[in-house]
């Protein structure tokens, strides 16, 4: 099946390189130079699925090109420019249509090929070899139709149960909810997803990126999971610390925003770092799972992380799991302290969660009939069906004397009124 065709707009010191990387991944690529080209190649190719742009040297022409492909066409542009472009752009009025991206300078035309590959599956342009588009709607396309949700599971502190979260929500949606899970190993220094799920050396995406290097096939995330038992797909970035240089952040990123077609969740497990990797992860979610344990260490890196994502515009997609506590703990009081919303609360597995790793299953599947069980259950439900009852995060105002003494602490010399 031929691929289809890149529009390539860039200053020539840039258009040549990104050229010859969309033509060795197999794309069409034609180089525009001026708006009368780009007008009379539109008007014979119906193959166009990308036009790259430069939306800084000379921003007229770009939005001369940005019409073309706008009116009367659904064609979406990738936009080339500084960050610093990017930011007066953002503070303006205008906004992009949908489908429409932006790729700040400085870049590797590898990482800007992986932005186009995502694009392309996307907006699911498929070159059937007769010169027409098809696009989403096809039978045909079966799996591929869906958008997953990214969940990216996070704090800046390890120790709080971020892959036990990870783990047990995939498998809560995968069999509770019926969905089609993908469960992302993205903590590429101390992951243990695969292991923790009795996958022993299982590919990874480190590994198909090399072969790939030596003449190997390019394979989605899909294609490199590995199955679990409990019906979920399983992926790790890589299973050495030391095997991390071909895992350009951008690239994973991309990865996984192509993988939202064919899931219906893509849940991703993140080493408790601000790393460029997880930078780029949090731009792609749409909900940052924060597991939170009840004690001071916990709450101030949840704090922590309140406020670089007030700082990074991700905010609004932060939420609290409340991790390892009793029902007696206040989370209204946690929210307060920790400045943003509980979707649950997790009680304490104890050796339930051991032995489920140590058989490599998860307790949804071993215990199904545990209260740590119904709180994973309560959380996938709250994510499927957001209007469902409140139950899974308990309120009440007693209770939980450790909980309680470590908010004390956390807040002590902070305006009462901010708590």
């Amino acid at each position: 099946m031929a691929r289809p065709a890149i529009v390539v707009a860039l200053p020539p010191s840039e258009q040549g390189p990104v050229i010859a990387e969309l033509r060795m991944a197999g794309f069409d690529a034609i180089a525009i130079g001026g708006p009368v080209e780009l007008e009379s190649l539109l008007a014979i190719r119906r193959d166009v699925a990308v036009a790259i742009l430069d939306g800084e040297s000379d921003l007229d022409t770009s939005l001369e090109y940005y019409a073309l492909l706008h009116e009367g066409h659904a064609i979406p542009a990738l936009m080339v420019l500084s960050p610093r472009a990017l930011d007066a752009m953002a503070s303006g009025a205008s906004r992009a249509d949908a489908g429409d991206e932006f790729f700040t300078r400085p870049y590797s035309p590898d990482a800007l090929r992986w932005r186009v590959e995502a694009m392309c599956i996307r907006s699911m342009t498929v070159d059937d070899g007769s010169g027409a588009v098809i696009q989403t709607g096809s039978s045909e396309l079966g799996a591929w139709q869906r958008r997953a949700t990214v969940i990216a599971v996070f704090n800046p502190k390890g120790g709080v149960g971020k892959t036990t979260v990870a783990t047990n929500l995939a498998s809560a949606l995968q069999v509770g909810q019926g969905q089609q899970v993908l469960l992302l190993d993205a903590d590429t220094v101390t992951g243990h997803v695969t292991v923790s799920l009795g996958l022993e050396q299982v590919r990874t995406v480190a590994d198909s990126w090399r072969d790939q290097l030596d003449g190997g096939p390019a394979e989605t995330l899909a294609e490199i999971a590995s199955p679990h038992p409990s019906g979920l797909a399983v992926c790790a970035l890589t299973s050495s610390p030391l095997n991390t240089e071909i895992l350009d952040p951008i690239r994973v990123a991309d990865a996984i925003e192509a993988a939202r077609r064919g899931f219906d969740y893509v849940v991703v497990d993140l080493h408790p770092s601000y790393s460029a990797l997880n930078q780029q992860v949090f731009e792609r979610a749409d909900r940052i799972l924060v597991p939170v344990t009840p004690d001071v260490p916990a709450l101030r890196a949840a704090v922590q992380l309140r406020d670089v994502a007030l700082e990074t515009g991700i905010a609004d997609r932060l939420a609290l799991i409340v991790n390892r506590a009793n029902s007696g703990v206040s989370v209204a009081d946690m929210e307060r302290t920790v400045g943003m919303p509980a979707l649950a609360l997790i009680r304490s597995g104890g050796l339930l969660l051991v032995r489920a790793a140590n058989a490599g299953r998860t307790v949804i599947e071993m215990y199904p009939r545990e209260r740590i069980t119904e709180d994973f259950h309560a959380l996938a439900e709250r994510l499927v069906r957001p209007g469902a009852a409140a139950a899974a995060v308990d309120r009440a105002p007693g209770g939980a004397t450790a909980a309680r003494a470590a908010l004390k602490l956390l807040v002590r010399g902070k305006d009462p009124a901010r708590v």
